[in-house]
C-alpha cells in the first residue's frame, strides 16, 4: 500500500511539473495566430539566428530587446521563439511589461518550424 501511494505521488508530481512547463512555455492557439499572419520574433543572438531560422522571422535578441522593442508595432501579433523556449518566455514578459498585448510564446524555433512546416533560412556569411 505504501509503495502504491509513493507511485501515485510521483505520477502526480510529474503531471504538475508538466502542466507548469506547458503553461510557462507554449501558448495554445498558435496555429490560428500563424494562419492570421502573426510575426515570428526570434530572440536568439544574431550569430545563432544566422545558423538557421524560420524564413521571414524577425530577429531581436533577448540582450537587445529592451533597447529595440520600439522597432515593433504594438498593434501586431508576435510569437517569440528561441533555441529551447526559455529566452522566448523572458522576451514575452518584457514586451508585455512594455504594453504589448498580442505577444505569445512559441518555444523553440525548430519545434515551431516543424509544427507549421515553415521554410528554414540560413545566412551564408
Amino acid at each position: 500500500m505504501k509503495n502504491l501511494l509513493i507511485l501515485c505521488g510521483i505520477i502526480l508530481a510529474i503531471y504538475v511539473v508538466y502542466r507548469i512547463y506547458k503553461y510557462q512555455t507554449l501558448d495554445e492557439g498558435l496555429d490560428k495566430l500563424v494562419k492570421n499572419g502573426a510575426i515570428i520574433l526570434d530572440v536568439r543572438t544574431e550569430k545563432e539566428y544566422k545558423t538557421g531560422h524560420i524564413a521571414g522571422s524577425q530577429n531581436i535578441s533577448l540582450g537587445e530587446i529592451r533597447e529595440r522593442y520600439t522597432e515593433l508595432d504594438q498593434n501586431k501579433t508576435y510569437i517569440t521563439v528561441c533555441s529551447h523556449g526559455l529566452r522566448s518566455v523572458k522576451v514575452e514578459n518584457i514586451l508585455k511589461e512594455k504594453g504589448f498585448k498580442h505577444i505569445h510564446n512559441g518555444g523553440a524555433w525548430s519545434d515551431l518550424q516543424k509544427s507549421f512546416n515553415f521554410q528554414i533560412s540560413e545566412d551564408k556569411k
